[in-house]
């Protein structure tokens, strides 16, 4: 007979004994599976469709706007080195009317070739037809917008172009690199009922903003060898006599941004996650490893004894950590596969792409079944190689009994005094193996941890619409003007019908620079005694705005290398090269963009020409509101409106959606690993102290308090475990703000005391649960079989 065949059989028995301690244990790996496979998974999805979808449309590398720039300079654009293609275009904001909607929609008009397609950013049809030459009624909107309208080709809509209505026939669908996430202006996450994307023909448009044989966008592709910042230093020579206001690379463009940060969220998730849960892996491995070789000491030695070598021992033990590794590898696979297409479709509904398909390529999953083999082979190395180092006269003898000295001295009366012989029995198990206590201390205390790592997003989140939309932007809508009007203009918007209280604010596209160091921002000039919208200081109270001096956002002002009272270049882009330095005199807190701003009358005074305003922010009587909406698509002056309520409730619903689904896999991942660990903790307990246990009671203890000595001995480490967990969670958390921290979005690290208590609460109720198995299986020791002496 084959000698391996006897230690198989034995690996059946292993199995077929431990079973539920080995599933615990491959439940904890399969999470990190899972988790490092729907990590990646979707990272590869989603940097893979952009990829392939970028390249199919010809999406461009460089980007920029002017007021008014002659077609005749696109030659030199053209010229520029490194140039490969270029794209002029007329590109402006409009109001959008749609039959059955009261609020009014913002829009995009953007302008296709007359005939042929785009040489840069070109469209892709998802059904019908693109508009044709001559028509002035036909037009092409993004898919986001149709399907949130029900729109299809032969609909129609209103718009507003440049003050007059028109009604526009839809003639295809469309999707568009620009906007794969496409946001309307003052929003924090897309609204595909409030904003649209609409392509006409550039004829049909042109007559209606002056744009007869001149453009006001233009978008670059590059040769692989480009340099980026000479072709953009180049571009902007070029655009700057015509109001160029700054061009920007592709990393800079709102769309690309935001999917950079999912990506970077994603591979967040990748890095901090998966480590935790091999990390528990591996103590568990290692925890019943440990303790299955001590408890088989004596077969080992006879093992050795008839001739098996040590290198059969180490191997029969690592495959049954292999074992265990594998159906922790299948089972996660197959639930990070099945999560992996529930996350691309989501992806797929949130971000305009043709398709979205989750990376099930092999690698994944090999680098995934590597990893785990890797950690469980880590964890059991210690104790393999412990089994291999005995020798066999000693393994056939039983180990020597732990020592037992009093660690308290003439302490020890009084310690007795205040607990019972159990109690003392249990908290001596405690102090007698420190390491065996502090490593389940934290295993417990990990996912206390991971719970507070995904809850605390919702108390963030709860400051961050109390912050953004209650204690700075506190105005109902945002009125943008299609360019800049006079002084006289707020007086017309507080004639509009429920308007309360109207501030205007004045834009203007500058880049700021301190030496090599500079960022496009759009500067923001309010009036010093603002109170609709407020600017807030470091501690989140109102700021009043000095009359000279500019105030900076944290993120902004460390990007430049400035602190307070350094001066900053701040050169307008507005087409008249107007140049100033200014004091930075303050900074703020914003947790969305890179904020600068100034007294109005500051910026009216270094961009020299009176006093200018780009919209208003108006507080509304809600009992007419209709009216208001209804006015304001009568108005050619506005361009646009950002209706706060409406994008507060939309970044609300869309966070809780995303971050309920993380929550409830979290929660369950934290269930699994309070049971894996304080199970698994238990049973060795047990198994390693049934004689003790199984002698208490035919000494006359009653089952509830042979019981309580184990379940002491668990309670404690739980206990301790709290805030343990607690510390860990908030530096986890911290690692997790840090990360998805971007010049685009801020996530604040805030953690409110529910938090902590509710992820207590959860790991105390699956400890609980856990204690009352091991519970029942005290209450059923078979007293004979424990007791009777080994052979």
């Amino acid at each position: 007979m084959n000698p391996l065949s006897m230690l198989d059989r034995k690996l059946v028995r292993d199995l077929a004994r431990l079973w539920a301690q080995a599933l615990a244990v491959a439940l904890v790996m399969a999470c990190g599976v899972m988790t490092l496979i729907l990590a990646l998974g979707a990272t590869r999805a989603l940097d893979e469709t952009r990829s392939a979808f970028y390249d199919r449309t010809r999406f461009g590398d460089i980007f920029a706007s002017v007021t008014r720039a002659p077609d005749g300079i696109k030659s030199a654009i053209l010229a520029i080195d490194g140039v490969s293609a270029v794209a002029t275009r007329i590109v402006n904001p409009v109001i959008i009317d749609i039959a059955g909607m009261a609020e009014p929609a913002s829009g995009m008009l953007i302008s296709i070739p007359d005939h042929g397609e785009p040489a840069v950013n070109r469209l892709y049809l998802r059904s019908g037809r693109m508009p044709e030459p001559g028509r002035s009624d036909e037009a092409a909107i993004i898919e986001s917008f149709a399907l949130a309208h029900g729109f299809r080709p032969g609909d129609q809509f209103d718009v507003l172009i440049n003050g007059r209505k028109l009604t526009l026939s839809i003639t295809g669908i469309t999707l568009s690199p620009e906007h794969v996430y496409a946001i309307g202006p003052g929003d924090m996450v897309p609204d595909q009922r409030r904003y649209g994307v609409i392509h006409m023909r550039r004829a049909a448009i042109e007559g209606a903003y002056d744009m007869v044989g001149a453009f006001n966008d233009v978008s670059l592709t590059l040769a692989r060898a480009a340099d980026k910042k000479e072709v953009i230093a180049r571009l902007d020579s070029i655009l700057e006599p015509y109001g160029g206001t700054g061009a920007y690379d592709r990393k800079d463009h709102p769309s690309d941004a935001f999917l950079d940060s999912e990506l970077d969220q994603l591979k967040a998730m990748a890095q901090v996650i998966p480590p935790i849960f091999l990390f528990i892996a591996v103590f568990l491995v290692n925890m019943i490893m440990t303790r299955l070789i001590a408890l088989e000491r004596e077969q080992i030695g006879l093992l050795k004894a008839v001739g098996y070598t040590n290198s059969a021992i180490a191997w029969h033990y690592a495959k049954l950590t292999l074992v265990i590794s594998v159906v922790g590898v299948t089972i996660g696979a197959i639930a990070g596969t099945r999560l992996g297409h529930g996350m691309a479709s989501l992806y797929g509904e949130f971000y305009s792409f043709p398709f979205l398909v989750f990376s099930r390529e092999p690698d994944l999953y090999v680098i995934s079944t590597l990893i785990t083999f890797a950690a469980a082979l880590a964890g059991a190395a210690n104790a393999i190689m412990g089994a291999v180092r005995l020798p066999p006269a000693v393994a056939m003898r039983p180990p020597a009994p732990t020592k037992y000295r009093s660690l308290l001295g003439g302490l020890s009366c009084a310690f007795r005094q205040l607990f019972s012989q159990l109690t003392v029995m249990a908290l001596r198990h405690l102090v007698r193996w420190p390491l065996r206590t502090t490593l389940t201390t934290l295993g417990t205390a990990l996912p206390v941890a991971l719970l507070i790592t995904s809850l605390f997003a919702l108390d963030s989140i709860d400051h961050m619409i109390d912050t953004i939309w209650f204690r700075a932007d506190r105005q109902d809508a945002t009125l943008v003007f299609a360019t800049a009007r006079s002084q006289d203009a707020i007086r017309e918007v507080a004639r509009l019908p429920g308007v309360i209280a109207a501030e205007p604010f004045r834009s203007e596209a500058a880049t700021l620079r301190n030496g090599h160091r500079s960022r496009n921002v759009q500067v923001i000039g309010s009036d010093p005694e603002t109170d609709v919208s407020r600017v807030l200081d470091q501690d989140f109270a109102p700021i009043k705005l000095p009359p000279k001096g500019i105030l900076l956002s944290e993120r902004l002002a460390s990007h430049l290398g400035l602190a307070l009272g350094d001066q900053v270049e701040v050169e307008l882009k507005d087409g008249r090269d107007r140049t100033a330095l200014v004091t930075l005199v303050g900074l703020t807190n914003s947790y969305i963009g890179l904020n600068a701003n100034m007294s109005r009358e500051a910026l009216d005074r270094m961009a020299g020409e009176g006093s200018r305003i780009s919209g208003a922010r108006v507080i509304v009587d809600e009992s007419q509101i209709n009216a208001l909406y209804q006015e304001v698509k009568q108005t050619p002056a506005i361009a646009s409106v950002a209706l706060q309520g409406i994008s507060r409730q939309r970044f609300r619903a869309l966070v809780e959606e995303n971050i309920g689904i993380s929550i409830t896999i979290y929660v369950s991942l934290a269930l699994i690993i309070t049971f894996g660990v304080i199970y698994n903790s238990a049973r060795i307990q047990l198994s390693e102290r049934a004689r003790e246990l199984a002698s208490l009671r035919v000494f006359g203890f009653t089952s509830r308090e042979v019981s309580s000595v184990l379940l002491t001995e668990l309670s404690i480490m739980v206990l301790l475990a709290q805030p343990l967990g607690w510390v860990i969670g908030k530096s986890f958390s911290a690692l997790v703000a840090k990360g998805f921290e971007n010049d685009l979005f801020r996530i604040p690290l805030i953690i409110n005391p529910s938090t902590y208590a509710l992820s207590s609460l959860v790991v105390l109720a699956a400890a609980l649960l856990s204690a009352l198995i091991v519970r029942r299986r005290i209450d059923h020791l078979d007293l004979i079989r424990v007791l009777k002496t080994r052979e």
